[in-house]
């Protein structure tokens, strides 16, 4: 099974992009393929419909989802909407990349949480022929707290991205059999 997360900040240190780089560690620690593409360290160009040919970048970022058999899009809340960063890069995609795959859409935000952010991702990959995991994860406020080793400093949000990934998991399994079975 290979998964591609995109991690939708373009600050450094940012907590969505801390909790997508723990979130690759657990599904590598169970055998699964990883893609993380972090847009603070991979920028992409302003996305134009008239652009004829990709950077490179763009061009592996649009492989590694095409490819994938789950995505994982995480995004920082800003003004209730997710980032600029990542509607960029979505804009770039579409049903080619992520026609009836698997989409689990994750949020942190300074305030209480990202609920308006994560709406708003569910809109999107919906016109994009995805999937929507029927889990999301928000982290807001104090829950967003790292430790020195990139994991979650509360044991309650390390058991939720748990059972979130397990959810998208067991949903990438039922939708693409080919991707083969997961061990714990």
């Amino acid at each position: 099974m290979k998964i591609a997360l995109i991690a939708g900040s373009n600050r450094r240190n940012a907590t969505s992009t801390k909790l997508l780089q723990y979130m690759e560690g657990v599904l590598r620690g169970r055998g699964i393929a990883t893609t993380l593409i972090d847009l603070f360290e991979t920028p992409l160009p302003m996305y134009s419909p008239d652009a004829e040919v990709l950077d490179g970048h763009t061009s592996a970022m649009k492989r590694a989802v095409a490819e994938a058999d789950a995505v994982i899009l995480g995004t920082p809340e800003y003004h209730g909407s997710i980032s600029g960063a990542l509607k960029n890069a979505l804009d770039f995609m579409g049903a080619g990349e992520f026609s009836g795959k698997p989409v689990l859409s994750v949020s942190s935000s300074g305030g209480a949480v990202g609920v308006s952010s994560l709406t708003q991702l569910q809109a999107m990959v919906r016109n994009m022929h995805g999937i929507n995991s029927p889990e999301w994860l928000s982290l807001g406020g104090d829950a967003r707290q790292f430790e020195t080793d990139g994991a979650p400093a509360d044991a309650a949000i390390r058991q939720r991205v748990e059972r979130t990934l397990d959810s998208l998991v067991g949903l990438a399994a039922l939708l693409r059999p080919h991707a083969g079975a997961v061990s714990k």
